[in-house]
């Protein structure tokens, strides 16, 4: 990571992302970002998830993987999408708005893992660190890291993964795939606001 967000940075990020969820849940025009006010490490590129819960379940996720736009507006537009896109749920209600809880993960850049055959591949995971992203072809998806606290074991990690990709469970067994890690400085309103 490119040195910790301050507790200041942390806390514009959660306040542009709770505000411009509010806006769109309530079919409000969102609050354009005026970036030339902001400190200069969320004008910078970076790449985020916004994950919200309700009532400690998750009730949306969304985010990307490479840095593609000034950090602010990346989490605008993934605490937007988390609300209203993820098609694992139902959007996010009017009424909702003050029982969801909001988390940002801030993404380092992806990192190739370079392993020699498939079974050695849980060897090059750190539980609890690493974000992991398994590509197979057209095939790609991701566990932040804060999912090894449902699945602290590397195999089961892996399996999960897997299917969360589109793929059999046993896939990253049977050949090796592309693996890529990450990092990321995770951040919520309980703690930061």
């Amino acid at each position: 990571m490119p040195g910790k967000l301050s507790f200041d940075e942390k806390r514009t990020l959660l306040q542009i992302a709770r505000r411009s969820m509010i806006e769109a849940v309530s079919r409000e025009k969102v609050t354009p970002i005026q970036l030339e006010n902001l400190p200069a490490r969320l004008q910078q590129d970076g790449a985020s998830f916004v994950t919200l819960t309700k009532e400690g379940e998750l009730r949306g996720c969304i985010g990307t993987l490479e840095a593609y736009q000034p950090l602010a507006l990346d989490v605008q537009e993934h605490a937007i999408a988390a609300a209203l896109e993820d098609y694992r749920f139902n959007p996010v209600t009017p009424g909702e708005l003050d029982q969801i809880e909001m988390e940002i993960s801030w993404l380092s850049e992806p990192q190739d893992i370079d392993y020699d055959k498939p079974d050695s591949l849980p060897d090059h995971l750190r539980p609890g660190v690493d974000g992991v992203i398994l590509q197979d072809g057209f095939r790609k998806a991701t566990f932040l890291p804060q999912v090894w606290q449902q699945l602290p074991d590397p195999k089961y990690f892996l399996s999960h993964l897997c299917q969360k990709m589109g793929a059999s469970a046993d896939l990253w067994r049977r050949r090796k795939l592309q693996v890529k890690i990450y990092q990321v400085e995770e951040f919520n309103e309980g703690h930061t606001l």
